[in-house]
């Protein structure tokens, strides 16, 4: 797929089935994230890989969240199945370093467009994904299951499979309301 053409049509799709990414696919996935822009070479990114049975750990950790987070039943039922939406899960984790020139909202960019390489990696391989975020991602006992530290940062929860049908292209923003030009 075509570079500029890939940019231009992508969209997330939600349902997704097997196969997951695997081999070289997942090889290249992981390699595009780490070609993220990424000031002083910090390498602010952790990311953890669920599938197939590591789906089950994360599951854990959702309702162990919801649980000591007091969720009602619905959302802790709810939070047993939500790994499984999809045969492959990457946790991505901002891993926050102090330095003089890069600032924290910098290196949580940097772990934002690792995900957005992945996620254009999987869709130009034949495979796409759904980026979420959620209440999980700011929760106590997540981050505590992940060992983060205080700044550390959970970018999202990168969902990722082979897509269940034709994935529906968003239309195409007018780029008038969010672009102005300053020229001499």
């Amino acid at each position: 797929m075509d570079a500029l053409e890939l940019l231009l049509s992508r969209s997330s799709n939600a349902k997704l089935v097997h196969p997951a990414p695997s081999g070289k696919a997942l090889s290249n996935i992981l390699d595009a994230a780490l070609r993220a822009p990424d000031h002083a070479n910090l390498s602010p990114y952790r990311f953890i890989v669920c599938e197939g049975p590591g789906l089950q750990p994360l599951a854990d950790i959702y309702t162990h969240a919801a649980k000591t987070s007091q969720m009602d039943q619905a959302v802790i039922e709810k939070s047993q199945k939500m790994p499984f939406r999809a045969p492959m899960v990457v946790v991505a984790i901002c891993k926050y370093t102090e330095h003089e020139k890069v600032p924290r909202v910098e290196q949580i960019a940097t772990t934002a467009c690792a995900v957005q390489n992945m996620q254009m990696a999987a869709q130009a391989q034949g495979f796409n994904g759904m980026w979420r975020t959620g209440s999980f991602a700011t929760n106590q006992a997540v981050r505590d299951a992940f060992d983060l530290e205080e700044l550390d940062e959970i970018v999202g929860f990168l969902y990722l499979g082979t897509p269940d049908g034709e994935t529906p292209i968003k239309r195409q923003k007018k780029q008038e309301p969010y672009v102005e030009y300053w020229r001499e």
